[in-house]
């Protein structure tokens, strides 16, 4: 390094100190005042974040153990243990119940497929997308911390960063899986009620579609989607 070669490599450093910044603006998102770096643009109904574990409207758990989530992950990242219900104090209307439930979010990639592949909707994603850990066993929740609360509301955990809206609506309630929707569940109402929130509206996020003629397809029955 006699040659002074390092020094080079500094000097672009400190060029670059002082040239403009070819990035965006982050101080607000689009459509909000800027200067206010706490405000974030609005999320997308369908935003992959931090799972949540439901409950029926009567307090009782979704899951059922079937741990159809973790054959279908393709990171491995959920380990599920299911035991039977003590039929004097069940606590989800099925024979079994997810009785160990972790997500390690070092491995989670959030596709969405145990969403997908529940049957009861049981687990279902946030729009929390910002939270961090400082150590490696804060990445595993446990399903004492991915439970709905008393109030089906997810809990806050103290490294996690919740905005406003981002508990009060999961991806469960658009269940198409077609990237472009599925025009036949606009209007259809074919999920359970959650404690908190009771039966949510019905799906208003698909397309109208049209058929390759040009006109329009016919609305599915509600029976056609159970």
């Amino acid at each position: 390094m006699a040659d002074g070669s390092y020094l080079k490599g500094f000097g672009v450093t400190f060029k670059k100190l002082f040239e403009d910044r070819v990035t965006g603006d982050y101080r607000g998102g689009k459509g909000l005042e800027k200067g206010k770096p706490d405000e974030k643009r609005p999320k997308a109904d369908r935003l992959h974040g931090r799972h949540v574990l439901n409950r029926y409207e009567d307090g009782m758990e979704k899951c059922i153990g079937c741990e159809l989530c973790a054959g279908v992950c393709p990171a491995k990242c959920i380990y599920v243990r299911g035991a039977d219900n003590n039929p004097d104090a069940p606590t989800s209307p099925g024979e079994r119940f997810g009785y160990v439930y972790e997500i390690n979010y070092l491995r989670c990639i959030h596709c969405d497929l145990c969403v997908e592949a529940c049957p009861t909707q049981a687990i279902t994603e946030s729009k929390l997308f910002e939270f961090s850990f400082t150590n490696r066993s804060d990445a595993i929740y446990t399903k004492n911390e991915l439970l709905v609360g008393d109030d089906g509301k997810p809990q806050q955990l103290p490294w996690e960063d919740w905005r406003d809206g981002e508990d009060t609506m999961t991806s469960g309630w658009m269940r198409a899986t077609s990237p472009a929707g599925d025009h036949r569940y606009e209007g259809i109402v074919h999920w359970a009620g959650e404690l908190g929130y009771g039966v949510r509206d019905p799906e208003t996020g698909q397309s109208a579609g049209v058929n390759d003629d040009g006109g329009a397809r016919p609305a599915a029955s509600s029976g056609e989607h159970g």
